[in-house]
């Protein structure tokens, strides 16, 4: 037990041995604090851009982080090759929420403190960060308005200004913003309309 707390002490990266019990204790932990990194972003997402497979490689990422921290090892030559490596990847996702940044960011930085076996910053960092996110979201911190609703349909043609179906939205919305309207790419002459509205 005292070898486990000694491990949790935050030694530097330098001094740090590369043992297969280590190797394992970063994974296992870096699994772990990404779990709770996914269940608070589960948990406190309200957008619209909710994505199974985004939660999953949050989890994915920090182990993945805190394997290539553990192929570096103490050689600077093997990270400028993996970086060279890296930047063949070509990333063609956009991220549409600032927020998924955040969390994107703080599961690199979990991994690399697995990974470096900097495992007491990698637990406080990621409970700090977990209960900034609940407290943001239980308190709806930075909300100006109280109800959003996102409301998609298909409709033959635009819809121009003084169309019937504004009308219908300016009864029951307070606002209403058009997102997107998209024609089909197979010739069909629905066109899909996706409205953001509010209650204010």
């Amino acid at each position: 037990m005292n070898q486990f707390w000694e491990l949790l002490d935050g030694r530097s990266y330098a001094g740090s041995v590369f043992t297969p019990e280590s190797i394992v204790l970063s994974l296992i932990l870096a699994f772990v604090l990404g779990q709770v990194l996914a269940w608070v972003y589960y948990f406190t997402h309200t957008g619209l851009s909710y994505s199974k497979t985004f939660v999953q490689a949050l989890v994915m990422m920090s182990v993945v982080v805190a394997m290539i921290m553990g192929v570096i090892g103490h050689s600077i030559i093997t990270a400028f090759g993996l970086m060279g490596a890296l930047a063949i990847i070509r990333f063609r996702n956009v991220v549409k929420d600032t927020r998924d940044i955040v969390f994107i960011f703080c599961a690199l930085i979990v991994g690399m403190a697995s990974g470096t076996q900097n495992y007491s910053i990698a637990i406080i960092g990621t409970i700090f960060l977990s209960v900034l996110a609940i407290y943001q979201y239980l308190t709806s911190f930075g909300s100006h308005r109280s109800h959003n609703g996102f409301l998609r349909f298909s409709f033959p043609g635009h819809i121009d200004a003084g169309h019937p179906l504004l009308d219908i939205l300016k009864k029951f919305c307070g606002g209403f913003t058009l997102i997107a309207a998209q024609d089909s790419p197979y010739g069909d002459p629905l066109i899909e309309h996706s409205y953001q509205g509010s209650s204010e």
